[in-house]
């Protein structure tokens, strides 16, 4: 799994407890070898796309207030890759 993902799939790990829509992406990541984000991107539906269009502004934005360049970047690549 690229690093991006692994990224992904931590931030998602937040979001299983009360969220069907984040329990069902973490599960995805964690059961499947997403060779890349683009393949991850493939298959999502328009309601998994929509969310993950908020959760990773949201931990995009964090990474960058914490300072972690690395995550952000990698994170802006997952993003990117869903929403360009």
């Amino acid at each position: 799994m690229e690093q991006s993902l692994s990224y992904l799939r931590e931030i998602l790990s937040a979001h299983t407890e009360n969220d069907a829509v984040g329990r069902r992406l973490y599960k995805s990541l964690s059961t499947h070898d997403f060779k890349s984000d683009q393949i991850f991107a493939w298959q999502l539906t328009q309601e998994e796309s929509n969310y993950l269009n908020k959760v990773l502004e949201e931990a995009i934005e964090y990474s960058k207030q914490e300072q972690d360049e690395e995550r952000a970047r990698q994170l802006n690549q997952v993003y990117e890759q869903l929403f360009t």
